[in-house]
């Protein structure tokens, strides 16, 4: 063998190691990147459930008890904040991530107010479309929850692979950032003292 083809075949073995390396990565930092884009897609439709309920939660209560404006007014306002904000996933940003957790919380807030005031009601306490759309709301509650946790799930193995060196060198030139976690909701430490046992007639 001719002493000038050990160095071509070097370099072309170090090209080839290197363009294995960068496919793999960059083809690695889709397919996470995409997990992460789906996740966040459930928490959307988790969330815009609530936010078809809580809507249909204030026509019954409207009409059942109509001077409860206030109130009203504004779980109607703390909604129409929680849907105006939208956020692309893959480019989110800490910053991004936490007003949107401020409004569902503000949301959150609102909605408890309200559905402690309909302990002053006993016939909407025993109106069979408000238990239903109670229990609903309870059920979305907990699939806000799980597919919160899943997203949190969905960003760990994406920052671990764009973080972690050598990677990071190669996330850095493709601008693939790390992603934020959802964290509690201000108050969520204390467990919120809403009953929904309102079937029992007075």
């Amino acid at each position: 063998m001719k002493k000038w083809l050990i160095p071509l075949i070097i370099i072309g073995v170090l090209a080839f190691a290197g363009y294995s390396w960068v496919k793999g990565f960059y083809n690695t930092t889709i397919q996470l990147n995409e997990s992460v884009s789906e996740s966040w897609g459930n928490v959307e439709t988790a969330y815009q459930r609530r936010n078809d309920l809580i809507g249909n939660l204030v026509n019954t209560v409207q009409g059942a008890a109509d001077y409860e404006k206030e109130t009203l007014t504004q779980v109607i306002e703390a909604r129409a904040k929680a849907t105006s904000i939208n956020i692309d996933p893959t480019n989110i940003t800490p910053e991004q991530l936490a007003q949107f957790n401020k409004v569902q919380g503000g949301l959150s807030g609102a909605l408890k107010s309200l559905l402690v005031t309909v302990e002053r009601y006993p016939d909407l306490k025993a109106n069979e479309n408000f238990l239903k759309l109670q229990d609903e709301l309870a059920s979305t509650e907990n699939q806000i929850l799980t597919a919160r946790t899943r997203f949190n799930e969905a960003i760990k193995p994406y920052n671990n692979h764009v973080k972690t060196f050598p990677n990071n060198i190669l996330a850095g030139f493709f601008n693939f950032d790390g992603k934020p976690y959802f964290e509690a909701e201000e108050g969520a430490d204390k467990a919120p003292d809403v009953k929904f046992d309102f079937g029992k007639k007075e």
